[in-house]
């Protein structure tokens, strides 16, 4: 069976597309705040992969996910959203409204419950750094931290005269110029929660996302576990448990 697997972000359109498990093509594309023209746009190659179902996980709001729903519905197979449930195959919610919690979120740790004894940190390090603990099969919510780059364009935004590159957030050394006391305090200021977050709350360490093998390699007397595609695996346990 072949499935269409989208993955609507903040600022990004990733999809997978897979044949028996195997993943026969993946790209993830900027889409700059309209998700539906960018799959409009591929809506005809989809067509011609002859993609059996799909399944969406989108932050976006009701109305973009409307229209994102519309133009899927050319591809005349069934159309899945994942949502956020109270409990769902076993996994209960840590919200008190479980619709606040970005879904996003909600398939990440959906991916990595499976056994009940199990607690874990899920880090996710993207547009918005996240952190989201679990208890057994309980998730206990989490913590939303602007990423290493927001933080950085929140800041030359706001001192004047301060011109900074895309230096690499890659030491934790004081800086002896601007530009590498902006990368080094916002990195360490980070991997400080993170550290903060596991000392309050002892748990295996989950880390997503394309920054993950950055944190990791400061992170490694947690024994950090890399989980590439955390969010595609989630959404493919939530279609087949729906």
């Amino acid at each position: 069976m072949k499935n269409l697997w989208l993955d609507i972000g903040n600022t990004r359109l990733k999809y997978w597309v897979t044949e028996n498990e195997e993943t026969i093509e993946h790209a993830a594309e900027l889409h700059l705040q309209s998700p539906a023209d960018l799959l409009l746009g591929l809506i005809q190659h989809f067509k011609t992969l002859q993609v059996q179902r799909v399944g969406v996980s989108s932050v976006q709001d009701i109305k973009n996910n409307d229209r994102i729903h519309k133009i899927l519905e050319l591809l005349d197979v069934p159309v899945i959203f994942a949502k956020v449930h109270a409990e769902f195959s076993g996994l209960k919610c840590g919200y008190d409204n479980v619709q606040q919690l970005g879904i996003d979120r909600w398939l990440q740790v959906l991916a990595v419950i499976d056994d009940p004894q199990d607690n874990y940190c899920v880090i996710s390090c993207g547009t918005a750094l996240t952190i989201d603990l679990t208890e057994g099969l309980q998730h206990l919510g989490g913590y939303i931290l602007p990423n290493l780059y927001l933080q950085r364009d929140s800041l030359i935004q706001n001192t004047k005269g301060i011109k900074i590159p895309d230096a690499a957030f890659n030491e934790l050394t004081p800086g002896r110029n601007t530009i590498d006391a902006v990368h080094h305090g916002i990195l360490l200021g980070l991997l400080s929660t993170i550290e903060k977050v596991l000392e309050q709350h002892p748990r295996k360490l989950i880390l997503t996302g394309g920054d993950a093998p950055l944190f990791a390699q400061y992170l490694t007397k947690y024994n950090p576990v890399i989980k590439e595609n955390l969010l595609l695996q989630g959404l493919q346990k939530y279609i087949q448990c729906h």
